[in-house]
């Protein structure tokens, strides 16, 4: 391991050198390689590790990067940077599931540690990946994966260990957020919404990924497999994104002292030991306007955990971004750095067989904005359709459209087969025109 010094050098005795070597140079991988250079000479002061970065794996290596490297360093060879006998560490950036999974699972049968920030590689693959770097003795790191800059896996696996967390709670994708801010602050609609983002540098040029909550997804089955210690796949997620979601919606919001959210959430609903009913699930939703989750705005990601003994938490910061990703990634590298000197590991431990609640078994209050014919008895009627379903009604809002009228109500809670059928029953009506609405509430 390394090129010199010795174990006593973690505790700051003397120098211990660390061969890095970084699968990717991207946004985040040039902006970890600028971190270990400015931040190198603090790090070696304060744990006696010298992070040697020796060799960084591109797909081209003609492309201009906003980092110096010395010659010999970067190659377009990546399996060659994970055989490297001066790489003691990996460092995987270049996102996807292969090549990123074999480079991965090499490494880690190699007894070299890997930090990574790919939770699409996790949401599917992280039960066995995590076996291999028990199995190996060496850490497998991940906190950029989830929220970028903030320190919430870390704070999960060690701090909240011994905490029995009742549920995770987040906003995990700035660019939803970012929308969502728009809409609500300057009274865009979706689509000029999503182009500002686009504009600037938040949304992909195809943003589905994002706006249709895939990326949130995964991130919610990593958190979830981790603050339950249960397997929990990204297939297994429910999911919606925020498309669908109307100005009048954020409107309707605002008026009732509410504000729209894209959330990821986790939380134990049942199960015996060993296998815990889980509800993990991402969906745009109404938050009370004092919840703390209600003021992050803009790009920024925010996680709520409600645990038993240490009651209420949340994490605050910026969830993407080259250089707050990388100092996420940066702190992986130097814990899996030390802990190789050291001979140990931080093992994610046995995962539990989770049971995943199916969204129809889940409890809620609910937003509905519906649009009717203003006539004598359609009330009535829609009333009789919510009562024939065992949905009760906690409040309602009439607004004049012509001819027409829109109907807001804020259901107590119910289950979401129950919702959906009367949903399904009040499109059927007559005097109906149309549901256009439909949003969780959460937080109450």
């Amino acid at each position: 391991m390394g090129r010199a010094g010795t174990v006593g050098a973690v505790s700051g005795t003397s120098d211990l050198r660390i061969g890095v070597g970084v699968l990717g140079c991207g946004n985040v991988g040039s902006a970890l390689v600028n971190l270990v250079a400015e931040q190198g000479p603090a790090i070696a002061e304060r744990t006696g590790l010298i992070l040697d970065v020796v060799k960084v794996a591109v797909r081209s290596a003609s492309r201009d990067r906003d980092v110096t490297l010395a010659d010999g360093v970067l190659t377009t060879d990546a399996a060659a940077v994970v055989n490297d006998p001066q790489v003691d560490v990996v460092v995987e950036l270049i996102g996807g599931i292969e090549p990123a999974r074999e480079l991965v699972a090499g490494a880690l049968k190699q007894g070299k540690p890997v930090v990574t920030g790919n939770k699409e590689l996790l949401a599917n693959y992280g039960a066995e990946l995590y076996a291999a770097a028990d199995a190996a003795g060496v850490d497998l790191l991940f906190e950029a994966a989830v929220a970028g800059g903030i320190p919430l896996i870390r704070a999960l696996r060690e701090s909240l260990a011994a905490e029995p967390v009742r549920r995770v709670m987040g906003i995990v994708n700035g660019t939803t957020n970012f929308i969502l801010s728009q809409m609500s602050e300057s009274g865009a609609d979706y689509h000029d919404a999503l182009a500002d983002a686009q504009s600037l540098g938040y949304a992909e040029r195809d943003p589905t990924a994002d706006v249709e909550g895939f990326d949130a997804a995964a991130k919610a089955s990593i958190i979830a497999t981790v603050a339950f210690g249960a397997r929990v796949l990204a297939g297994s997620v429910y999911r919606e994104g925020i498309s669908a979601v109307s100005p009048a919606d954020i409107a309707h919001a605002h008026r009732l002292g509410y504000v729209v959210k894209l959330l990821a959430i986790a939380e134990q609903v049942g199960g015996a030991p060993g296998k815990p009913e889980l509800a993990v699930r991402v969906h745009p939703a109404m938050v009370p306007a004092d919840h703390p989750l209600a003021s992050v705005r803009d790009s920024f990601n925010a996680v709520f955990v409600e645990g038993e003994a240490v009651g209420e938490l949340m994490l605050y910061g910026r969830g993407a971004g080259g250089r707050p990703t990388a100092s996420a990634v940066l702190g992986d590298l130097i814990d899996a750095a030390g802990n190789r000197c050291r001979g140990t590991w931080t093992p994610i431990g046995d995962l539990a067989e989770a049971v995943v609640c199916p969204i129809d078994d889940l409890e809620s209050e609910y937003y509905i904005n519906m649009e009717v014919l203003d006539r004598p008895g359609v009330l009535a009627a829609v009333a009789g359709v919510f009562g024939r379903h065992g949905v009760s009604i906690r409040s309602m809002e009439q607004e004049g459209l012509g001819d027409q009228a829109r109907l807001v109500f804020i259901t107590h809670e119910a289950t979401e087969r129950a919702v959906q059928a009367t949903l399904g029953e009040l499109r059927d009506l007559e005097a109906v025109r149309g549901v256009p609405g439909l949003l969780r509430v959460v937080g109450r």
